[in-house]
């Protein structure tokens, strides 16, 4: 039975230009990159060169790109490193931070935030997204106060691939920060996840306005276990994480040089023309997965914008279905598929994102995440839609409610 994956939101498979420009750091040029010897400055011109294609990739300097494990890492860094920087200055008793986020983030900045909330620590603000995941910016504006340090919006949804108004946003808070700076008011410093917004939109920090970037590099056919933090010059942040020197003393830890090798390969492959035709092809073939979805299976619906969406995201929700049990049945069919962020399977929670757009219980648990990467075919959409078909219709004929007229 082939195999037909559908899950590149989670990850994606490493490509084969990136891991033939790794493979020497493993065992050939295998030096520590702080090491002053002649392996170690080996090690730190690959570190170095990676680090150039990622600041001509986002507009930005060299000595504004910090190397971390993945956008997890980064994106706690974000938080706990603004609140840091926040409590090492001086400051009247009793004053508190806030920071505005959104309902729908990934889970490693909502938790970050709720746990600084609950410490006492931060007052924090959750933006909800409307019906069809979007975030206002007229909400955006409504919630700063006097005392805001830090807004952090996720430029596409992992979930259900929205994309965000990032570069209005920006707009907006340079306006702000501006008119805070003639007060004497504390910056706003703007912070996006764009994690799975690199493959598909403009990245350019000057034209987003944002301070901070965060993204990892297996969602662009790079290696696990690495990513990046942009940190615009004169950001006030602080390291969390103790010890060396390393990315110009704001993450510690011996550098990962293959891996960092892979993502500025990865990185470097995004706006090659082949990759941009791919982009049009991924496009074409999510719109025709969903337009035979939502005719060919009745009380189907899509979850999210079918404008402003991820031109690889398709997020689907079928009444009388447990998407568990669908994704399961795919499974054993070679299909791979999700519900949602694989940082959550484990949870049987129904999406935080779906029940952000106001969706009931019921509704977010029959949800189902198929994700395009440039390896998808038109044919194995055909297969994946019967299947699909296929599944739902028998799930339901379980459950008791069966519908007729499947096309």
């Amino acid at each position: 039975m082939k195999k037909i994956y559908l899950d590149y939101a989670a990850t994606t498979p490493v490509d084969n230009k990136v891991l033939e420009k790794m493979l020497p750091y493993f065992s050939q040029n295998f030096g520590n990159a702080m090491s002053v010897h002649s392996f170690g400055q080996e090690a730190l011109e690959a570190v170095d060169e990676a680090r150039a294609k990622a600041a001509l990739f986002f507009r930005a300097s060299a000595s504004e790109i910090i190397f971390t494990s993945g956008a997890t890492e980064s994106n706690n860094l974000v938080v706990k490193g603004s609140l840091r920087s926040y409590y090492s200055a001086p400051r009247r008793a009793g004053e508190k931070p806030h920071i505005i986020t959104t309902k729908f983030e990934h889970h490693c900045v909502l938790d970050a935030c709720k746990f600084a909330e609950k410490d006492g620590l931060a007052d924090v603000t959750f933006v909800a997204p409307n019906k069809e995941g979007l975030i206002s910016i007229k909400d955006i504006k409504a919630a700063i106060k006097p005392n805001t340090i830090l807004i952090s919006v996720m430029y596409v949804n992992n979930e259900i691939g929205t994309v965000q108004p990032i570069a209005e946003i920006g707009k907006l808070l340079k306006k702000i920060n501006a008119e805070r700076l003639e007060k004497k008011m504390p910056h706003i410093t703007f912070h996006t996840d764009a994690t799975q917004a690199i493959n598909y939109f403009n990245c350019d920090v000057d034209e987003l306005g944002v301070d901070l970037l965060s993204m990892s590099a297996h969602k662009i056919y790079g290696p696990k276990g690495i990513g990046l933090l942009y940190v615009r010059k004169g950001t006030l942040i602080k390291r969390v994480q103790d010890g060396g020197d390393q990315e110009f003393r704001l993450r510690a830890g011996t550098h990962n040089v293959p891996a960092i090798v892979g993502l500025g390969e990865a990185i470097n492959m995004i706006k090659t023309p082949a990759t941009q035709k791919n982009i049009i092809e991924i496009t074409k073939l999510r719109d025709y997965l969903i337009k035979r979805v939502l005719k060919e299976i009745p009380k189907s619906y899509l979850n999210g914008s079918s404008e402003k969406r991820s031109p690889n995201n398709a997020n689907f929700r079928f009444d009388d279905v447990e998407g568990e049990g669908l994704i399961l049945s795919l499974d054993l069919d070679g299909i791979a598929a999700s519900t949602g962020s694989a940082c959550s399977s484990g949870a049987l929670d129904p999406s935080h994102v779906l029940l952000s757009l106001g969706l009931k219980h019921e509704q977010a648990h029959g949800s189902l995440r198929l994700t395009l990467g440039k390896h998808t075919t038109k044919k194995e959409l055909d297969i994946v839609i019967e299947k699909i078909k296929e599944v739902v219709k028998r799930l339901r004929k379980i459950s008791g409610n069966v519908l007729a007229d499947f096309q």
